[in-house]
């Protein structure tokens, strides 16, 4: 492992890895966010272009020299990572850029992008001999973390707020989690699992507070950086576009980014577009206004970015400044139409959190944020069968008919009218 420390990005201080879990001591967790460090010249020995090339593990695991992982015969059997990346050339001219492509996170085992933080928290839990792994989550880190601890055999506690879909909570119970349905908001159910985790000593996998669940997150760019470098270096896009909750992707996404650049292994770094919903806009709102955090209600659909008070807003508001990048919100009702467009214009089917960044780049190309010669990789973070319901009021409802030829003959004539 080539972790020399962590690092709180609020006060600057440097810890060892034995002298702090979770967050800064002396900035507690509301502020004091830890980035994991590393020697990037032992790294870059082992992790460079002849060793991918000679790589034959096709999972987030063959980065395992850039990972916080002493123990890598505790990772877990599902393979987490190197999901598709689709060009999509009939989605680009209905977004109004150059080129867009899709990396498709729906194809992870669970069925998003979060299993690749929950497959790295459940080895640190395991690497400490934790009795239970906790977090909360609006649904996707819930079910991911779920699942892997179940391939690990490690029991896990989930807080959920009320309003989580249920095909997520589905997966909870499947998999064997014992799930807490909070009667209140997710920054509330965030909160009780904060006091439970303290109380009763659960390894804690809140990725806003757990500085090395964002490093398994990281591994999106990584392989987007390799991917691309397949592709030739002309294809590294202009723009890598992902949907905001509570910071932790995002931030992931650009710390992933910068590690490839650094590394030697992209040619140069993408901007940043940060997608939020308008009834959920925290991020959007603070890098308008040039100003701090100011939480706020959680009135969206999209219910995995439906975070009013984000927990690791200086990692995501880092991503976009440094990047030189962007932040815009969309309307839900653009949300719901990009399910279909995604769907029919690029053969990827999206939960509404993971189809916000195509209303993103539309609205963000129609404003000239995003210039129509650009070009940009969408990372779509979550598969459309998380959220049927809003599939269904997305997509319509199947015409109902007779078993008679005859009503065919009328359905197909009236559809080709329309």
């Amino acid at each position: 492992m080539h972790v020399t420390g962590l690092e709180c990005v609020h006060c600057g201080r440097t810890y060892s890895t034995a002298e702090a879990d979770y967050y800064c001591p002396a900035c507690g967790y509301h502020e004091g966010i830890l980035n994991v460090l590393y020697d990037y010249d032992a790294v870059g020995k082992e992790l460079n272009a002849a060793a991918l090339a000679g790589n034959r593990n096709l999972s987030m695991w063959r980065y395992l020299p850039l990972l916080p992982i002493s123990a890598p015969e505790l990772i877990p059997r599902l393979q987490a990572g190197w999901t598709p990346l689709y060009e999509a050339p009939r989605l680009a001219a209905e977004l109004g850029v150059a080129r867009c492509w899709i990396k498709d996170e729906g194809r992870n085992p669970t069925a998003s992008f979060k299993d690749r933080a929950s497959s790295v928290g459940v080895v640190k839990a395991l690497e400490m001999k934790a009795s239970r792994i906790t977090c909360a989550s609006t649904g996707n880190a819930a079910s991911s973390l779920a699942g892997f601890a179940a391939a690990a055999g490690l029991p896990a506690a989930i807080f959920v707020p009320v309003r989580a879909p249920q095909a997520k909570v589905a997966q909870l119970l499947v998999y064997g989690a014992q799930v807490f349905s909070v009667e209140g908001t997710y920054d509330q159910a965030w909160e009780l699992c904060m006091k439970a985790a303290a109380q009763f000593g659960w390894y804690n996998r809140n990725c806003a507070i757990n500085p090395y669940l964002i490093e398994g997150k990281k591994t999106v760019s990584l392989e987007l950086a390799e991917q691309f470098m397949a592709l030739g270096q002309d294809t590294v896009p202009d723009w890598v576009v992902v949907a905001v909750g509570d910071g932790c992707t995002i931030g992931g996404v650009w710390k992933g980014i910068k590690e490839m650049h650094r590394l030697g292994l992209l040619p140069r770094l993408p901007r940043i577009l940060g997608v939020q919903a308008e009834g959920c806009q925290p991020f959007v709102a603070a890098w308008r206004n040039r100003a701090g955090l100011t939480p706020c209600a959680a009135n969206t659909l999209a219910d995995s970015i439906a975070v009013g008070h984000p927990r690791n807003f200086a990692k995501g508001m880092r991503a976009v400044t440094e990047s030189g990048g962007a932040f815009i919100s969309v309307p839900d009702e653009e949300i719901l139409e990009s399910i279909p467009l995604l769907a029919r214009k690029g053969g990827v089917f999206g939960e509404p959190a993971g189809v916000a960044g195509a209303a993103g780049i539309r609205q963000a190309a129609a404003s000239g944020i995003i210039g129509r010669a650009e070009t940009v990789a969408l990372i779509v973070t979550g598969n459309g069968l998380k959220d049927t319901q809003s599939a269904i009021r997305a997509a319509g409802r199947p015409v109902c008919i007779r078993p008679e030829i005859e009503e065919v003959q009328r359905a197909v004539s009236a559809g080709a009218a329309a």
